[in-house]
């Protein structure tokens, strides 16, 4: 028997190839559309028993709330939703606003079509592997933009770290020089090396993997929690 649905996604054109397939699998496709401010209140008017619905950004803060609408106006609203590999966030998030089933963008129309038949059951719809994926995830975290800044930071001495900082604000090595009391020269080798530990090849490289890891922003509380380093960093000479 088929499912009566509707299909809501970030981009109209994959809305309306995926409700054409469907029907053509013998589903009722009420309607496919694009999301705005009037989807949810599309899926309320018409009451399909699944909802299909896309997003490109499952763990954005806000993805789901159409979910959480929909859900509190029609509980009997079956959702799933269509996104890309997720982090355990978007997972979680997909399902804590009300959704029945998670499937990436990428799946075959069959695996669509059994999430659209577990999820009206009243089964949750998430791939096995998918669920796995994201237990692995939370087991062994990848590292963050934060964490790598710390990783960075302690590559660095407090007289290479205050050289980065005067690098991102654009000094040339004169002006380092002269700001830290320290010759040209002297100057011209600690940009070095910080270019060295930080694995870049230019000055612009090494502000914007700063700026990017979040290294500037934990510089100061780093340097002032690591009084072993700074005194390794006086001895090394500069």
């Amino acid at each position: 028997m088929g499912v009566r649905l509707m299909v809501v996604d970030d981009h109209r054109l994959l809305a309306e190839a995926l409700a054409s397939a469907l029907k053509l699998r013998g589903h009722r496709v009420l309607a496919a559309a694009a999301p705005s401010a009037g989807a949810a209140e599309l899926v309320v008017s018409r009451a399909p028993e699944v909802c299909l619905l896309g997003t490109a950004a499952p763990a954005e803060p806000g993805a789901f709330d159409p979910v959480v609408r929909i859900k509190r106006e029609r509980p009997q609203v079956a959702v799933v939703v269509l996104g890309p590999v997720p982090s355990p966030l978007g997972i979680a998030a997909a399902f804590a606003a009300g959704a029945s089933g998670y499937v990436r963008h990428n799946e075959r129309i069959e695996g669509v079509e059994r999430a659209m038949m577990k999820a009206r059951a009243g089964e949750a719809a998430v791939d096995p592997q998918l669920l796995q994926g994201a237990f692995a995830e939370l087991l062994n975290p990848a590292a963050q933009p934060d964490d790598e800044g710390a990783r960075l930071l302690q590559l660095l001495t407090p007289r290479e770290v205050e050289v980065l900082v005067r690098v991102a604000e654009g000094e040339d090595t004169r002006l380092i020089a002269a700001g830290m009391g320290i010759a040209p020269s002297t100057a011209r080798t600690h940009v070095q090396r910080v270019l060295m530990k930080l694995g870049v090849g230019s000055r612009l490289e090494a502000a914007a993997l700063a700026a990017r890891t979040g290294l500037l922003d934990r510089a100061a509380s780093g340097v002032a929690a690591s009084p072993a380093r700074g005194a390794a960093g006086a001895s090394g000479g500069g």
